[in-house]
C-alpha cells in the first residue's frame, strides 16, 4: 500500500502511472509528446464516428464524417499534443536544472 510519502516522491520525481517520465532524455520526451497527441486525435476520432453511427441509425439524417476528424479529433489531438510537449519539457528542464545544481 502507497503511504503519502511514496505517492509524494513519485510526484516529485515525475513519476505517473508507475512509468518514470522525468528520467526522459529530451528526444524522448518529444516523442512521447508527439505518440499522446497521435494517439488522443485517433481515439477521439474512433468514439465520434462511433457517435455519429449512433446518431445516425437513430435519426436517419445524413451526416458529414469529415466533421469527426476536423472538428473533433484534431482539436483534441493538437490540445493534447501541446500539454503533453509542455509537461514532458517542464520535466526534463526541471531535471537538467537538478543535475548543474548538485554538480556545483
Amino acid at each position: 500500500m502507497a503511504t503519502a510519502n511514496h505517492v509524494e516522491q513519485a510526484r516529485r520525481d515525475g513519476v505517473v502511472l508507475g512509468v518514470p517520465l522525468g528520467d526522459l532524455g529530451w528526444f524522448q520526451s518529444l516523442l512521447m509528446g508527439t505518440a499522446a497527441g497521435m494517439a488522443s486525435f485517433f481515439a477521439s476520432t474512433f468514439c465520434a464516428i462511433m457517435g455519429f453511427l449512433v446518431y445516425l441509425s437513430v435519426t436517419h439524417k445524413p451526416v458529414d464524417f469529415a466533421r469527426t476528424y476536423r472538428d473533433i479529433g484534431f482539436p483534441i489531438g493538437l490540445v493534447v499534443l501541446i500539454v503533453s510537449y509542455v509537461y514532458l519539457g517542464y520535466l526534463w528542464i526541471r531535471r537538467k536544472a537538478r543535475r548543474t545544481r548538485s554538480e556545483n
